[in-house]
């Protein structure tokens, strides 16, 4: 999702109120008020704890592999806007590059694209420029052919400037190569596209919903969204827009995408005005032939609109060759009664007999933003009507806006999955979320089996003895109904100085950060160094195991970390989430999860944001 506008809190109205100023300067909330009593479910851990020395070899135990996805291609776009500021070499960072030649064979802006014919004097960049990071992504896995799988990603020039757009990359043999890549093409006239989100409908088309925004920067390095045709980089197109990219099934190049409709981009929300924001939008495609609505994509996201964000829905039915029926009119979805701030972080699934499901999310400003609720939209006649179903999560603890240690800041804080068997005439319905009430973030667990109207009592699913943050986690279940939570991990301590574990991992290049009290580079360090684990259950949550470390090595979220304010402030980013899906090849289910590593692996000399594909074999 786009920063700095990116949570429901008082510097977000703040945010509103400067953007009419035409001055867009701002700072991330206020961290998360202490709790004096854990909130319900922290510490229950059915599967029991495990040691850190138990954790890290369940890599090796259960026959996890891991690949580099975004290592094996050089990719380049002409960015709208330029910026070369760097601040390295700490932290590895090393600005803006011209492009040293692609091999990706998409178009990499030679001349400028047809979104771009607009730009005022000085847009876009005078030619095109390397992508060097990979931050936030999602993965899907195509029904017509288990071994075809895409992930999206955004795709970086300048991580000082948060400069980037959305990018692909795509395998054809069950995730061991990634053998096309490039970025997203149809709105490279927009500064940033962002929040990486797709998926299949049946026929094997892949939809990607993106949101695309302008800003340019200000003397100081960050962002201004000022509207107006003198002051935009590209009046010729909206503010922002919500709008969708189709990769055809059988499309074999990097640029093989369709993305306008009537000669125009494919958007199905603009933005043009003061006082509005679309954000955090999501999708969903109904693949399930006994529904009534089957291949109907749903597209939700959030309008920031002056003080009071309103979630919204359109709906389209897929058509072969990766065309798509008119977008319906965008209409609000439901909120409980008092919902003081609106709702965000919208997730929708569609269960096997077409009902779609969302979970929303709500901060409270009563409570200075310390608590939040989630609560469940549901439509059973194709997205017409919508109504409010429960409230599986009444209030938690979130995190703070920063972790401890280190500068990346929190993500979405919760996650969304709905079984695919029924168990007494109900899809089971699963929600995963954060609970910082003890001091660090666990990640948690509920689950409904009568349609949303009663949740189990929460239980906590990472298993580390020792206290550490686990956060961002993400839900999938697989077509036995096992539950997957993929999570971030910190238990691990960063390696120790003079290992080839440091030197691979970047450490040394890590010596700047007003976060962390110890000595620089973070050598052995506690709760900073980063790795991914999941958790699987079966349908009724009873624990398959312990936890299991997906990542080979531990990686520092400090290196070439992008800068969503400016360059000079001190929030970065490793994204707002990452991907987890389920895949049946050849008899065996197997988990794929696509996240941020920034280990040098071999492939990834200069440590920087790249995308990690980990495959487990499902209990």
């Amino acid at each position: 999702m786009r920063d700095p506008r990116h949570r429901l809190t008082v510097p977000l109205l703040s945010a509103l109120a400067v953007i009419a100023a035409s001055a867009v300067a701002v700072s991330g909330p206020p961290a998360a008020a202490s709790s004096s009593a854990l909130d319900p479910g922290v510490g229950v851990v059915p599967q029991g704890l495990q040691s850190n020395t138990q954790f890290a070899a369940s890599y090796t135990a259960h026959h996890v592999t891991n690949t580099t996805a975004t290592t094996t291609q050089t990719s380049c776009y002409r960015p709208e806007v330029s910026y070369f500021t760097s601040l390295g070499p700490n932290d590895g960072y090393s600005g803006m590059s011209s492009c040293p030649g692609a091999t990706t064979g998409e178009d990499i802006g030679t001349t400028p694209y047809a979104t771009q014919s607009g730009s005022n004097p000085g847009y876009p960049a005078s030619g095109p420029m390397l992508v060097k990071d990979h931050a936030e992504s999602d993965l899907r896995v195509d029904p017509t052919d288990p071994q075809h799988l895409i992930g999206s990603s955004k795709w970086i020039v300048s991580a000082e400037g948060y400069n980037h757009l959305l990018g692909f990359y795509e395998s054809f043999d069950g995730g061991k190569t990634w053998s096309v890549s490039g970025h997203i093409p149809g709105f490279e006239g927009w500064t940033d596209n962002t929040d990486p989100v797709g998926a299949f409908d049946s026929y094997g088309d892949y939809y990607s919903l993106t949101l695309n925004y302008q800003f340019f920067y200000n003397a100081d390095g960050s962002h201004n969204y000022s509207v107006g045709t003198s002051r935009e980089p590209n009046p010729a197109e909206p503010s922002e827009v919500i709008a969708m990219a189709v990769r055809p099934h059988g499309a074999t190049t990097a640029t093989q995408w369709t993305t306008t409709v009537g000669g125009h981009p494919d958007v199905l929300a603009s933005y043009d005005s003061l006082g509005n924001s679309a954000d955090k939008q999501w999708l969903t495609i109904d693949t399930n032939p006994g529904s009534a609505h089957f291949n109907r994509v749903y597209a939700m996201w959030v309008d920031f609109h002056y003080l009071t964000p309103v979630p919204y829905v359109s709906y389209a039915d897929a058509l072969p060759g990766g065309q798509h029926t008119a977008w319906s009119k965008p209409q609000p979805l439901p909120v409980p009664p008092h919902t003081p701030t609106g709702a965000t972080y919208l997730l929708p699934h569609v269960a096997a007999d077409g009902t779609v499901y969302t979970t929303v999310t709500n901060s409270d400003p009563a409570h200075q933003y310390a608590s939040d609720d989630i609560f469940v939209d549901a439509s059973t006649d194709g997205g017409a009507t919508w109504s409010t179903v429960g409230t599986p999560v009444p209030s938690v603890t979130p995190p703070p806006y920063t972790y401890a240690n280190t500068t990346f800041r929190d993500g979405i804080e919760d996650t969304f999955t709905v079984g695919p068997n029924a168990v007494s005439g109900h899809y089971p319905l699963y929600v995963s979320y954060e609970d910082y009430s003890a001091g660090v973030d666990n990640v948690m667990l509920t689950a409904s089996y009568d349609g949303g109207a009663t949740w189990t009592g929460p239980i906590q699913v990472d298993d580390n003895a020792a206290a550490a943050d686990e956060f961002q986690p993400n839900l999938t279940a697989a077509g036995d109904g096992t539950v997957s939570v993929a999570f971030y991990d910190r238990r691990l301590a960063c390696p120790a100085a003079g290992t080839a574990e440091a030197k691979a991992a970047g450490l040394a290049l890590d010596r700047v950060n007003s976060s962390y009290p110890g000595s620089l580079p973070p050598y052995s360090a506690a709760n900073y160094c980063i790795d991914t684990a999941v958790q699987f259950y079966d349908a009724s949550l009873r624990p398959l195991g312990n936890n299991i470390r997906l990542s080979a090595h531990a990686f520092d979220p400090q290196l070439n970390s992008p800068h969503p304010g400016s360059a000079g402030s001190a929030t970065t980013f490793l994204g707002d989430y990452f991907g987890n899906i389920t895949a049946a090849t050849s008899g065996a289910a197997v988990d794929y999860t696509t996240s941020v590593t920034t280990y040098n692996d071999g492939t990834n000399p200069k440590n920087q944001q790249q995308q990690l594909i980990a495959q487990v074999a499902i209990p």
